[in-house]
């Protein structure tokens, strides 16, 4: 179970990933090789389970990004939506929740046409019983 400094360290890296040892052992007043063992320690637990590189995709290319509410027939199994949302490479990220609805899935499309299309696929799904798509116009981080 992580300690307060070991939740001051994993807050650091939310902030930036990239931040050195060095600086976060400063922030957190400890020195650098107990914060290194501590980083080692949160990556060997999988608490750190890797690190990315947050990208604003609207510079980049011109997709669509939207989100897609899922209700589901009886009882959700997250095992069931994540083998079913894998086979669709348009799908990055599922969140199954409590209450109404079910679970969102995040999409990035081509265009209209192509996230039609994709919504249609998570439509198909035999347990699917609605969805509520919503296309995303900005997006805002405190991380990134």
């Amino acid at each position: 179970m992580p300690d307060e400094i070991d939740r001051e360290i994993l807050q650091l890296l939310r902030e930036d990933g990239r931040r050195t040892v060095r600086d976060i052992a400063k922030r957190v007043d400890l020195t650098v090789a107990p914060v290194k063992r501590r980083i080692e320690r949160l990556e060997e637990t999988g608490i750190i389970s890797g690190y990315t590189a947050r990208i604003d995709t609207n510079k980049v290319d011109s997709e669509l990004e939207a989100v897609v509410q899922l209700r589901v027939a009886g009882d959700l199994e997250l095992e069931m939506i994540l083998a079913f949302a894998e086979g669709i490479p348009e799908v990055t990220e599922v969140l199954t929740l409590a209450g109404d609805p079910d679970a969102i899935a995040r999409i990035r499309a081509a265009n209209i046409h192509d996230l039609q299309r994709v919504v249609n696929l998570l439509r198909t799904n035999g347990r699917v019983t609605g969805t509520k798509t919503l296309v995303v116009l900005n997006t805002w981080s405190r991380y990134g």
